[in-house]
């Protein structure tokens, strides 16, 4: 009687555990979900004049690819992403950028002068720090062709490719070997 007994225990100990570590509650998805989520951090005071671009950059990357999340930094908190004004052609630090990372946007007055979208061109940069390069093919609906796209080209949506893109390189939400990161695109024609 008591061998059965303990074995009755043991089996019901072994599948007590197995019942709660085999259940998701969707609670527990949306929480696995969420760690995902690489979450990367902009300063933009060095190019204050295109803040609602800026804004809108990131906010159309967060809708697109949901593994990474870009959000404004307050104060003393650690930044991913500089974002700063100069007079050249725009160019950004190649990512993927991850929240322990730092990269750099130049958001050059060159291409704003010749007429490109505000809103394209930094949408364009902050996927270069996402981990895109330059793909030039001249088509609008390719977000990363760049200046070889038409100056008149408003769209600022990546294609469904180059979304698809950032997700992977968020699929796990960190990485395992973070490498400073060095090479810098120059988007000039």
């Amino acid at each position: 009687m008591q061998r059965r007994t303990l074995a009755l225990i043991a089996a019901n100990a072994f599948l007590g555990a197995a019942v709660v570590v085999g259940v998701a509650t969707p609670a527990t998805a949306a929480q696995d979900s969420a760690a995902l989520v690489t979450t990367l951090t902009y300063d933009d005071s060095g190019a204050s004049q295109y803040r609602t671009e800026i804004a809108a950059a990131a906010g159309i990357w967060n809708a697109a690819a949901p593994n990474v999340k870009i959000v404004k930094a307050t104060s003393g908190q650690r930044v991913n992403i500089r974002i700063v004004s100069d007079p050249g052609w725009p160019r950004a630090t190649l990512g993927p950028v991850r929240s322990t990372g730092s990269a750099q946007v130049w958001f050059g007055k060159q291409a704003v002068d010749q007429g490109y979208n505000k809103t394209r061109i930094i949408t364009h940069e902050l996927g270069h720090n996402l981990g895109l390069p330059d793909n030039r093919t001249g088509l609008c609906s390719d977000l990363m062709s760049g200046s070889s796209a038409p100056v008149s080209c408003a769209n600022a949506q990546p294609s469904a490719a180059e979304r698809a893109r950032v997700q992977r390189n968020y699929a796990t939400g960190i990485a395992a070997n973070q490498q400073p990161l060095t090479v810098v695109i120059h988007d000039a024609p």
